[in-house]
């Protein structure tokens, strides 16, 4: 059996680096992903006037920082959790900016974010597209936002992320409501602060959260913490496992019941694994996962499962191709609007290498196989894409090259490497 670790959560090191800039004090922290994306999150807090120093494996961030305008246009690159989120700090703190984003990233939307935004009186114009990037932020001469209670048209983390970082900012109550919860990190890390959140969870599935900054006037606890393992990179490790690949524990992995929906579907499809939590890191679960090769079923999955396993779908559609019967996903249509169309790419990658898949509207019908499977695979630039065809060209009976391969670096830049010790053969 393989033991590994996988580099620190991606959604807890963005929001980790946001906000400990609005504590009362420095917060050191360690584990917080190197990668591409986050990167480009340290880089703004940077352009604004934040100190973020990396020392080995600790990260030492400044609170108490002196705001400033960025004196050039901040490029979040292809990171949508970079965007969204600034978005909802620099409206709090009325800074003027100019955001932009990569190819990519300028064809997702923006206005889901935008829109609340606006109606709490922040001031932000498209500069050449209706609701994509690049955009302005225009400072607010005075007065403060307005308060918002906001219920979103759909599941979004970054969305109810976004509002209440403009609401800690801006110093205003606000309040999401969520027909579905989503992952709640910036929850979890602002009450770790000692922030005044609440979140009150229905029995039908939903929440609400909400935020009175003002009830807290000393500020926020500085951090200190190590940012778990993220679960969505695990996903592929523990899916070349019950792909055959060879046994493999992932360790020091974050457990949050928002993230992990992906054990739930697998449990179903027979996957074998064990599961053992072993203590709390910034009020987030932690513990390790064994996954031991499986003979795997198919699968139903519908738009209420989607919050808790949005960015695991990839790995759904591959082992779909290895399990028994057929496998569906619908209610999915938002993955169309991610780092590229991971419905078509899907469809089409499962079709070149001679799976049967069917795209719809809003998902995938997906017809499994132990037939071999070879070929080149064209993930579009989309990590996620990549790691998933990589996590099946480990399986036994497989041969799949992966093009742009080093797109991995936006989330999990020693996948390879990583992959090739569970499957003992060079991968991608």
């Amino acid at each position: 059996m393989i033991s590994i670790e996988t580099p620190g959560d991606k959604s807890i090191s963005h929001r980790t680096l946001i906000l400990a800039t609005l504590a009362a004090g420095p917060s050191t922290v360690q584990g917080i992903l190197r990668s591409v994306d986050v990167r480009a999150t340290a880089e703004a807090m940077r352009q604004l006037g934040a100190s973020i120093r990396e020392e080995g494996d600790e990260t030492r961030i400044g609170g108490q920082v002196q705001w400033r305008a960025p004196e050039e246009e901040i490029d979040c690159g292809n990171s949508g959790t970079t965007a969204r989120l600034l978005l909802g700090l620099l409206a709090g703190l009325g800074i003027q900016a100019v955001i932009r984003g990569d190819a990519s990233l300028s064809r997702r939307p923006m206005d889901r974010v935008v829109y609340p935004l606006q109606a709490m009186g922040a001031r932000i114009r498209y500069l050449e597209s209706d609701g994509r990037l690049p955009l302005a932020l225009d400072a607010r001469r005075s007065g403060s936002l307005r308060s918002l209670r906001h219920r979103p048209r759909m599941a979004s983390a970054q969305v109810k992320s976004c509002i209440l970082l403009a609401g800690l900012a801006g110093r205003i109550r606000v309040e999401v409501s969520e027909a579905r919860a989503t992952r709640d990190h910036t929850e979890r890390l602002l009450d770790a602060m000692g922030a005044a959140i609440a979140v009150d969870r229905s029995t039908d599935g939903g929440a609400v959260v909400s935020l009175e900054p003002d009830r807290k006037p000393a500020g926020l606890s500085p951090l200190r913490l190590r940012v778990p393992g993220d679960f969505s990179s695990a996903a592929f490790l523990l899916a070349a496992g019950w792909l055959g690949a060879g046994e493999v524990q992932v360790l020091r992995v974050g457990l949050n019941p928002t993230r992990t929906g992906l054990l739930d579907v697998a449990r179903e499809m027979g996957a074998r694994f064990d599961l053992v939590e072993e203590g709390f890191e910034a009020r987030e679960p932690t513990g390790r996962v064994r996954a031991m090769p499986s003979r795997l079923r198919g699968f139903d999955v519908d738009s209420r499962a989607l919050p808790h396993l949005v960015d695991e779908i990839p790995v759904l559609a591959v082992l779909a191709a290895r399990a028994v019967g057929v496998s569906r996903i619908r209610g999915a249509e938002e993955l169309r609007l991610k780092e590229s169309d991971r419905l078509a790419v899907l469809a089409g990658n499962l079709g070149r290498l001679g799976v049967r898949c069917r795209e719809r509207a809003d998902g995938l019908e997906i017809e499994g196989t132990d037939a071999p499977l070879a070929g080149r695979v064209r993930c579009a630039g989309d990590h996620r894409i990549a790691m998933a065809f990589g996590a099946l060209g480990a399986a036994p009976g497989c041969r799949i090259s992966v093009d742009e391969a080093s797109c991995v670096s936006i989330s999990y830049p020693s996948f390879w490497q990583d992959l090739e010790r569970i499957s003992g053969s060079e991968a991608a």
